[in-house]
């Protein structure tokens, strides 16, 4: 079973920054390494869209919204993927999920609201 723990959102003003971090505690690293990982974000009215994406072969992808504000990292050693935001607008505000792909299989988390003000 996959069990999806997320930490870090908070409130922060506009400009300012935060870093998400997901993990699954039980994982073992040969197959933490095999995961894909992502962050989606939902803001009320608006469907789940996703944030960033890291593969297992080391690739990552971003919504164009965020691209060069936000880096999304894994982080081996202690099995756990970050997500980094930068230069934050009050339209990232949202509940930011943290999907772990699995064999084949999505698992999600139960989700970190983050509000920037402005």
């Amino acid at each position: 079973q996959v069990h999806v723990v997320e930490s870090g959102g908070g409130l922060v003003q506009a400009g300012g920054s935060l870093r998400l971090s997901c993990a699954d505690p039980r994982v073992i690293l040969s197959v933490f390494r095999s995961d894909t990982m992502a962050w989606y974000r939902q803001s009320p009215g608006n469907l789940r869209e996703m944030v960033a994406v890291s593969t297992s072969g080391g690739g990552t992808d971003y919504a164009d919204s965020v691209k060069g504000r936000f880096t999304i990292s894994r982080d081996n050693a202690r099995k756990r993927v970050y997500l980094q935001m930068n230069n934050l607008t009050p339209e990232d505000t949202g509940v930011y999920y943290c999907k772990i792909t699995r064999r084949g299989s999505d698992n999600w988390g139960q989700g970190t609201l983050v509000t920037v003000s402005s």
